[in-house]
């Protein structure tokens, strides 16, 4: 039997959280560790009980949920924790700057908060195995509304030609299955491609690979 998927709902709505918490904790590959009403509050049991995924409302008093997520992802923060968390931000609005600023400092991706019981557990699901749950189209458009991009990072030059290919199809949204066949390699060697940009770039997912590579327009 695999081990549950250990969730933190961070919302200051209580009727709302605990509703989404009554949702997830009906399915059996899912736990709901603890609930957050506040940012503060979520940064707190974060470091406490190391959830695997986090539910982060965006607008919350006392601390909102971007800066809530910059903590958690705070280098020093990421040092101390023995395995990774993943971030999905909570939003009543479908373009909502403060969703990209969120997505930049390392979330996995935003929903709406309207989203249905189904979708939302999928969403979970799919974050916790590294993915994300925002099309690359739709993240370059949030992306776009207030960023200049930038030249390409040193680091960048450390990848090879290869690297970089597989970098600009994951950019454009590509699975590892589909990648293979267009650059016609197996799907263990892309993996391995995309290991290696996630080490050399310093990025921590897939989600961050389509960040890095609309900022720096290396699409």
């Amino acid at each position: 039997m695999t081990t549950p998927i250990r969730v933190l709902v961070a919302d200051d709505q209580a009727l709302f959280r605990s509703g989404v918490a009554a949702t997830l904790s009906a399915q059996p590959d899912l736990d709901v560790v603890a609930q957050a009403a506040n940012g503060q509050e979520a940064v707190a049991l974060v470091a406490e009980l190391e959830p695997d995924v986090v539910l982060m409302d965006l607008r919350m008093p006392v601390m909102d949920g971007v800066e809530a997520t910059r903590r958690i992802f705070a280098p020093s923060s990421v040092a101390r924790r023995r395995r990774p968390i993943r971030i999905i931000v909570l939003t009543t609005f479908n373009l909502d700057d403060r969703a990209a600023s969120a997505i930049r400092l390392g979330a996995s991706g935003f929903l709406l908060k309207d989203t249905t019981p189904d979708f939302l557990a999928a969403c979970i699901r799919t974050v916790h195995a590294g993915n994300a749950v925002i099309a690359p189209s739709e993240l370059v458009t949030l992306l776009d509304r207030r960023h200049v991009r930038t030249a390409a990072t040193p680091q960048y030059l450390t990848l090879t030609a290869k690297e970089r290919e597989v970098l600009r199809e994951v950019a454009r949204g590509l699975s590892n299955s589909e990648i293979s066949q267009r650059i016609f390699v197996s799907e263990s060697t892309v993996k391995t491609h995309i290991g290696s940009i996630l080490r050399k770039l310093r990025l921590r997912d897939r989600v961050q690979i389509v960040v890095y590579a609309y900022e720096h327009d290396v699409r």
